[in-house]
């Protein structure tokens, strides 16, 4: 029998403002869990290893990372929530650009295609871990130099999984998605909301 918290209430490994966002549109409690980075490049890909696999284990390292910070700092034992988004393209992970001419380079790429969007979400609880991964297919139209780099202008695409937010100005981006919008967001309510009710959380 799971454990049901009222009102619900819970720690989001993140501090994606979007993902807070999202949280407090459901209407869900929660408290920014900062915990800090291990040293080294962030979020690497393992040699070899399938793009699809690697949302998958970032979203899982997050979690786990966050559960052993709650535990070093004898915090409240409640559910943490972390995810992450990774754009891929042609197998290929799409990651934060370094700098504009890595923003450029991006989107170039993306322009005219396809690709996907893969958003990975896990939830601890008690001494459960619960999974949900989100695919959404996004088309962008053909981009022209100039909107790229006035897009680029705008400090959006930095710190964005593929150089891009489509809650932002990027929406005018993309010609047609088949998927979850707040998946491409960084979180998936739907699969979210799962993992909550999975875990015995109420939400309003």
């Amino acid at each position: 029998m799971t454990d049901a918290f009222s009102p619900a209430r819970i720690y989001l490994a993140s501090a994606s403002p979007r993902r807070r966002e999202l949280l407090t549109q459901i209407g869900l409690a929660h408290e920014v869990l900062r915990v800090p980075a291990p040293p080294g490049e962030d979020e690497p890909q393992h040699p070899g290893e399938p793009a699809a696999d690697y949302v998958r284990r970032t979203a899982r390292d997050k979690a786990e990372r966050g559960r052993d910070w709650l535990r070093s700092q004898a915090l409240p034992a409640l559910p943490l929530l972390a995810a992450d988004t990774t754009v891929i393209l042609d197998d290929l992970v799409l990651g934060k650009p370094a700098d504009r001419d890595d923003a450029i380079r991006i989107l170039q790429a993306l322009s005219g295609r396809a690709h996907q969007v893969h958003t990975a979400v896990a939830l601890w609880s008690g001494e459960r871990l619960l999974e949900a991964v989100s695919v959404t297919d996004v088309r962008m139209r053909v981009l022209q130099p100039d909107e790229i780099a006035r897009y680029c202008d705008s400090g959006e695409p930095y710190g964005k999984a593929g150089a891009y937010g489509i809650q932002g100005l990027a929406g005018t981006f993309v010609a047609r998605i088949e998927g979850s919008y707040t998946g491409v967001m960084g979180l998936p309510l739907f699969e979210t909301a799962n993992l909550l009710r999975a875990a015995g959380i109420v939400l309003p």
